[in-house]
């Protein structure tokens, strides 16, 4: 986990409030309250009580270098209002957010913009291309508006959109392309400045579900290769546990639990959680190490055991076990035992997650 202070962390966010409605930190104090300092659940009640709508309430994560993190909800749930705040595309009624370190709230507009130019990257549901300019002036337009010359900035444009799949279409026009093929540009245009941060909102929603599919594993490869850090929204649990290494699930404004797929599976923190992952296939989220047993007490494992990868899909191992086949040692990647795997632990796995405190 990122260390609680943030000194590690990429993206910090802490206590973010996003309020709308007149006047809403002149009225709250008025009524005693100060966002920063007050019981979260205080400052919901009195400024629902003011008339204030509340898009976004006392949000707090952290994001670490190379991470891919999720925020998820239901339409109307928060998500979209805080991938905004994070940008200052909305400005946050209260919070902070930091990108290593330096506040981006306390930051000028002419400061604001030099890091959306230079260090954020930002792709969106609709794709929002120039419909009268090629692939290659779309995926140039971010170097061109940083002032980067005609030779050097289609030199760099070419090679991002090698990098997305699309090299020989570089002369065509966003309405000569699938909607596959548009949204590789919207990336290939994010790409183009080398950002630190990537934000992406619900960027393949608007896509049939094959090429959405095949576009979410395109972004993998994309974001092993480049190594960003990705704060990614969305509604769609099965895209959340394909592509996250975390997952905040949010409703009415307010972050109900933070984990990795796995840990929100087999551990949901309430009943909302857990509908989020009902209908989700565990053989295909869920792995060894997920659900793999202490060793005992002395480290001992049983002779002959056959060995399995922590990381190994429980889908891969079903076709190794059986109720009546022994007992599978779980080791890390250099192959030293970690835990051990039962028939009974498998079961338990795949069958109901544990009821929420």
């Amino acid at each position: 986990m990122t260390d609680p202070t943030g000194r590690n962390a990429k993206l910090v966010c802490r206590r973010l409030w996003k309020l709308y409605g007149a006047e809403p930190l002149r009225r709250l104090r008025e009524r005693g309250i100060d966002l920063a300092a007050a019981d979260p659940a205080d400052s919901r009640r009195v400024a629902t009580e003011l008339g204030l709508i509340v898009a976004a309430g006392n949000v707090s994560f952290e994001v670490e270098p190379g991470e891919c993190f999720i925020v998820m909800g239901l339409s109307g749930s928060g998500k979209s209002t805080v991938i905004r705040c994070l940008s200052r595309l909305v400005e946050p009624t209260a919070g902070e957010v930091e990108l290593d370190g330096k506040s981006l709230l306390a930051m000028s507009e002419r400061e604001l913009i030099a890091v959306r130019r230079r260090r954020m990257g930002m792709v969106f549901q609709h794709f929002g291309l120039f419909g009268h300019q090629t692939v290659l002036e779309n995926v140039a337009f971010p170097l061109k508006v940083q002032g980067i010359g005609r030779p050097e900035r289609e030199k760099r444009a070419r090679e991002t959109i090698e990098l997305v799949g699309l090299k020989g279409r570089e002369e065509s026009y966003p309405w000569q392309l699938s909607g596959g093929q548009q949204q590789r540009v919207g990336f290939a245009r994010s790409l183009a400045v080398g950002p630190d941060l990537w934000l992406l909102d619900e960027p393949f929603s608007a896509l049939d579900p094959l090429i959405r599919r095949q576009m979410q594993t395109e972004f993998l490869n994309l974001k092993r290769m480049l190594g960003k850090t990705v704060v990614f929204i969305t509604h769609d649990f099965l895209e959340a546990v394909y592509l996250a290494d975390r997952v905040a699930i949010m409703r009415e404004g307010e972050i109900v639990q933070i984990g990795t797929p796995a840990e929100l599976m087999l551990r949901p923190a309430t009943d909302y959680v857990r509908q989020f992952t009902r209908d989700v296939p565990r053989p295909m989220v869920l792995t060894a190490g997920d659900i793999a047993e202490p060793l005992g007490g002395n480290g001992e494992i049983a002779a002959g055991a056959p060995e399995v990868r922590a990381g190994t899909r429980l889908a891969e191992i079903l076709a190794q076990v059986s109720i009546h086949a022994p007992t599978l040692t779980v080791v890390d990647p250099a192959g030293r035992p970690v835990g051990r795997l039962t028939p009974q632990s498998l079961s338990r796995a795949l069958g109901s997650a544990e009821r929420p405190a």
